[in-house]
């Protein structure tokens, strides 16, 4: 097999995940790199922080693959005066190259609810929560079957089994004894699937960043019950799925590059505190 350019990668990863697919609002693509480098190793990540960037300097990375944006709303300067600008200036400094794919991935078949899916036991068709002009196939979030059903309190410690840790866990909102047949999912922050959510049959939507008065008024409705996880917990689980792909794609053009999937943490919470708890 021959060695890949940058240029190839994205291709590549245009391929799985076609920009096309995201929001308008959206910034995916390549953040910085020059195309024609060599690229042997790549990591994959959810966040663009700094913590990220000093792995893939200490696993000699060319290419960072992150989830979520650096530059969501966009920058008029890259100034080393902001943690931004200084992942920048450390990433072009050190031939580190960065791709972003957020809710392009989000949409893909399989993208970033699928792995959610199938971390939290999911094993069998699965249709998209809210379908994509693009595809029948593709869209927002995930729904399907258990092979058995649970109890919400069995299925959330499936849930907890399946999912990284993370200070604060799962929250679930619920009859502990309910039955759990028909699940739904979605990566990141959910709040505008919860109508979806109950238009789809589900017991019980698993996602993250709820508010309050919008899962009190989905629950006080009668809606499916709700888990809460970590936003970084639910999209971690696209990471191994993007490079396991990424790979299988490349090979199929002859070219051959080493992936690494980041374990770090880097959901913001890093503890929690009780009332009697020590």
């Amino acid at each position: 097999m021959s060695r890949s350019t940058l240029k190839d990668v994205v291709a590549a990863l245009e391929t799985l995940y076609d920009p096309a697919w995201a929001e308008p609002w959206d910034a995916v693509g390549l953040v910085c790199g020059d195309p024609d480098r060599p690229v042997t190793r790549v990591m994959f990540a959810v966040d663009p922080v700094a913590a990220v960037v000093d792995e893939a300097l200490a696993r000699r990375a060319d290419l960072i693959v992150t989830h979520h944006p650096l530059y969501l709303k966009g920058t008029t300067s890259v100034a080393a005066d902001t943690f931004k600008g200084r992942v920048i200036h450390t990433l072009i400094r050190n031939d580190i190259a960065l791709y972003t794919a957020h809710t392009n991935a989000d949409t893909a078949n399989p993208g970033v609810s699928d792995a959610l899916a199938r971390a939290v036991g999911l094993e069998g068709e699965l249709t998209p929560l809210s379908p994509s002009p693009y595809g029948t196939s593709l869209g927002i979030g995930r729904v399907g079957d258990l092979a058995t059903p649970l109890t919400l309190a069995a299925f959330a410690e499936r849930a907890a089994a399946g999912l990284p840790v993370t200070p604060g866990g799962l929250r679930v909102a619920g009859d502990p004894g309910r039955e759990i047949r028909r699940v739904a999912v979605s990566g990141g922050a959910g709040d505008s699937l919860l109508g979806a959510a109950r238009a789809a049959g589900a017991d019980v939507f698993l996602t993250a960043d709820l508010r309050h008065h919008p899962a009190s008024e989905h629950m006080e409705a009668g809606g499916p019950a709700l888990i809460d996880a970590a936003h970084w917990a639910t999209e971690w689980p696209w990471l191994a799925d993007a490079a396991a792909l990424l790979t299988s794609q490349l090979a199929r053009r002859g070219v051959n590059v080493e992936t690494h999937v980041s374990s770090r943490v880097t959901d913001a919470w890093t503890t929690t505190a009780q009332r009697g708890m020590k």
